[in-house]
């Protein structure tokens, strides 16, 4: 069974914005979105970079958590040229914390993209469809600390952190990039 959905333009998961469309995984996503799990600047905040295999896996849970919870994290389409920049979208995290159980925004978009708005573009979408259309009370993100254009994009999102709420992530090694920030933003 493949793990992408057929091209169906009138799929009822898919988001749209101004600038761009937030779709299921197509086969297509995997090479680009296998080259930027590979970029030094894309992983600087995550504990090393993924392999094609990791990258497959990784495409595998995101569409298992489509099936499981109804939403997930979105390919990313810029509309001006059809092309897969990344993803945007809802996750529910697999590890044990203070605030879990919760369901997290998050995003990767290709480096080349940066700095044009996309990422918080595609997020305010992704949140309004959280609160209006999937009736979450609450989303949170998390990031390492040092990882300043997430927050920023949290930030314009009008999600808050309190320094409570800091964390140790569990899945990543000690080291720079274990101590994690989270955000939150209620209804």
């Amino acid at each position: 069974m493949s793990i992408f959905s057929p091209l169906n333009p009138l799929e009822p998961l898919a988001l749209e914005t101004e600038r761009v469309v937030l779709r299921r995984w197509r086969k297509s996503d995997f090479k680009p979105f296998a080259r930027m799990n590979q970029d030094p600047m894309v992983m600087e905040f995550f504990p090393r970079r993924l392999d094609a295999d990791e990258t497959r896996a990784m495409i595998r849970r995101i569409e298992s958590g489509f099936e499981e919870h109804g939403f997930g994290l979105y390919a990313v389409e810029l509309k001006e040229n059809n092309g897969f920049i990344g993803f945007v979208g809802l996750s529910v995290p697999k590890f044990s914390t203070h605030f879990t159980p919760c369901v997290e925004i998050g995003w990767r978009l290709s480096s080349e993209y940066w700095g044009r708005g996309l990422a918080t573009e595609a997020a305010r979408e992704v949140m309004r469809a959280a609160f209006h259309d999937f009736g979450l009370e609450e989303v949170v993100s998390m990031t390492a600390i040092p990882n300043q254009r997430s927050r920023r994009v949290m930030e314009k999102l009008g999600m808050t952190t309190l320094p409570d709420d800091d964390f140790d992530h569990p899945l990543v090694p000690e080291g720079p990039l274990k101590r994690h920030v989270l955000y939150r933003k209620r209804r």
